[in-house]
């Protein structure tokens, strides 16, 4: 139980105790033989007390009383040591998950009520498979006292049943074998009354799960696993009572899809929080939004790298039948194909073959790598049919033999991409229709910029898109040749170079 102020819990506070189980004479062999070493008679004393506060053919909540009948009860002194003794050993449970202390801020009163919510033991097998336990038990009471424990708790096979050749073959009866249930009737009023007469705790938790804020992070979410070294500690401390604050929190979790850890590991950076110890909502979400982007890029890459493996191993399939191409949808060939098949070909062949096939057609040799991922990334992450791709691959293949300025980077396919998806281009006639208007925006555009060579010009538009310095006009020669001077103009022309030279003029 973390306490910072021993004014926040005293013997006048008000408790409640919450239990979903019941202790069999096992779970009582493990509190008192192996629990009990480790946490202590007195710990394990309240853990039964509380337990009582419920009947034992019960499950549910206890009736709310102040905390001095407790204390009464164990015989602890309603005073500071009393207190810090209570604390003390709901600790030593909570530690070892037999118990999990909440306060309840209630708004109607300006008071707290602390809930005590019991665990049940471990099982004996899961006990002894959780590391951290057996090796405190073994600090407690030593390692042949822990393999003497384990050896009380559970009884050996016999020799026949534990031999490696023997065969076990399960036998029993699922119950949809043996039982049929009247599916058509849907019974509501059944549901709704069994939703009534269930205790609040699981109403409660049922009505926060259809809730879409559900997933809401709340202060001892991250608290609890926040560094105590951080210099922004004493900043996310503030945030208990910092409602706004935990709603920006939440906001940019929800917005960036951050988990739990990555939320810490945010609130831990420089620049977060302002001075006064408040949330810098923008900053905050610069560095989320380079957290999402990241993850986005490692799911991308994982989800390509899985898809290459399943590949790798499992042989190649039968390709389905092959899909006709209707006449209207047909498109040129390119020179690169024009000796090698005809239109009908070369259209099947777009329709039909996988895409890193068709890439492969392009290329004397292996594909690019860059090139590559750029088409996988479209297939696996951007999820276009192979049909879609190879339209876009012949579109970007015949720019390119046309003479187009612009370079096949990266940046310039995906603009492509992101207009065909937005426009949802799924098939292969809507690629054909996109690629033919995408086309005709093309001539109109060389056609208002004055021809092909003046829409070529690397220099018609500048780096950020703004029109570039205006073409000054040359004077032309007309004419086939200049006209013979006659002798007089000649003369004049020598008596003008004469007197410039002797500087008259």
């Amino acid at each position: 139980m973390r306490m910072s102020n021993m004014h926040h819990f005293t013997e006048h506070h008000r408790y409640v105790t919450y239990r979903e189980f019941s202790l069999s004479e096992l779970d009582l062999k493990m509190l008192s033989h192996v629990y009990q070493p480790m946490v202590g008679a007195f710990a394990i004393g309240m853990y039964h007390l509380l337990h009582q506060h419920v009947a034992a053919d019960r499950t549910g909540y206890s009736g709310i009383d102040a905390q001095r009948r407790l204390f009464m009860l164990l015989g602890l002194e309603p005073s500071e040591k009393g207190r810090t003794y209570f604390v003390e050993q709901t600790s030593k449970l909570e530690a070892v998950g037999l118990l999990q202390t909440s306060r309840i801020m209630l708004p109607d009163m300006d008071e707290c009520l602390y809930e005590y919510e019991l665990q049940p033991p471990l099982s004996p097998n899961d006990f002894f498979e959780t590391q951290h336990l057996t090796l405190l038990l073994r600090d407690k009471v030593g390692k042949y006292a822990v393999l003497s424990l384990r050896e009380q708790f559970c009884t050996s096979e016999s020799f026949d049943l534990a031999s490696w050749d023997a065969h076990r073959e399960d036998i029993s009866v699922p119950f949809y074998e043996l039982f049929r249930l009247n599916t058509q009737v849907i019974d509501f009023e059944l549901e709704q009354a069994l939703q009534e007469v269930a205790p609040s705790r699981s109403a409660q938790s049922a009505q926060f799960a259809q809730k879409p804020d559900a997933q809401d992070l709340n202060y001892a979410d991250i608290i609890t696993r926040f560094p105590k070294q951080s210099l922004n500690r004493r900043f996310v401390e503030q945030l208990r009572y910092d409602k706004e604050g935990m709603g920006m929190i939440n906001y940019v979790v929800r917005k960036f899809e951050l988990t739990l850890q990555e939320t810490c590991r945010l609130l831990d950076e420089d620049g977060v929080f302002t001075a006064e110890g408040s949330i810098a909502l923008e900053e905050m979400q610069h560095r989320a939004h380079l957290h999402f982007r990241q993850n986005k890029r490692r799911s991308e890459w994982r989800e390509r790298e899985q898809s290459r493996i399943e590949q790798s191993s499992q042989p190649e399939e039968a390709h389905e039948q092959e899909v006709a191409v209707q006449m209207e949808f047909y498109v040129e060939v390119p020179p690169q194909f024009r000796d090698k098949c005809d239109v009908h070909q070369y259209n099947m062949m777009l329709r039909n073959t996988p895409y890193t096939l068709m890439l492969e057609k392009f290329f004397p040799g292996a594909v690019p790598d860059s090139f590559l991922d750029m088409f996988t990334k479209m297939d696996l992450n951007y999820k276009m049919s192979d049909e879609v791709i190879n339209v876009l691959i012949h579109y970007l293949m015949t720019m390119l033999v046309q003479g187009a300025e612009q370079r096949l980077n990266r940046n310039f396919v995906e603009a492509i991409v992101s207009n065909m998806l937005v426009k949802q281009v799924g098939t292969y006639e809507q690629a054909v229709m996109y690629i033919r208007q995408q086309a005709q925006v093309n001539d109109a555009d060389r056609s208002r910029t004055g021809g092909s060579d003046s829409a070529k010009s690397p220099r018609s538009r500048s780096r950020y898109n703004k029109t570039a310095k205006p073409a000054i006009p040359v004077v032309q020669r007309t004419g086939t040749g200049g006209a013979k001077l006659t002798p007089e103009e000649l003369q004049r022309a020598r008596d003008l170079a004469r007197r410039l030279d002797e500087g008259r003029v």
